[in-house]
């Protein structure tokens, strides 16, 4: 159920075999990112629950999400650009019914974030569940 642009993602990720090289790409993702105006790095865009800083920008536009983000940390960055592939341009009961879990660990990602790392995510995540449905 995940989005057409993170079904790329996994399929890149099948050829590229060392860790090392998949942390550098999902840092390129972050990269490749437009940039998050510094007037929407406010408290209320703030994820508590990152040990970076963490904002993300919802927006919904005929009951479907998008969302921009930036991080002070590139991982994280990185991260975010992943969640972006992973819920943009679905709708609100998609991106409630997405199973992020289950297609992060598609990639692997699980089990070579750190903690912290992996606490974070589960925040952004649930931040972007809890946009979607208080919209729906």
């Amino acid at each position: 159920m995940a989005a057409q642009a993170f079904e790329d993602i996994v399929e890149d990720f099948e050829f590229i075999e060392d860790w090392e090289d998949r942390y550098r790409y999902v840092i390129e993702q972050g990269k490749d990112m437009p940039v998050l105006d510094e007037a929407l790095r406010v408290p209320a865009t703030k994820v508590d629950g990152c040990a970076s800083q963490v904002w993300l920008h919802p927006t919904i536009e005929g009951g479907v999400l998008t969302f921009d983000g930036a991080s002070d940390a590139m991982i994280v960055s990185g991260l975010i650009a992943v969640l972006r592939k992973l819920y943009n341009g679905l709708t609100l009961a998609e991106v409630v019914a997405v199973d992020a879990r289950a297609e992060l660990e598609r990639l692997g990602l699980n089990e070579h974030l750190s903690s912290q790392r992996s606490n974070g995510l589960r925040a952004m995540i649930e931040r972007i569940r809890l946009v979607a449905s208080e919209a729906a």
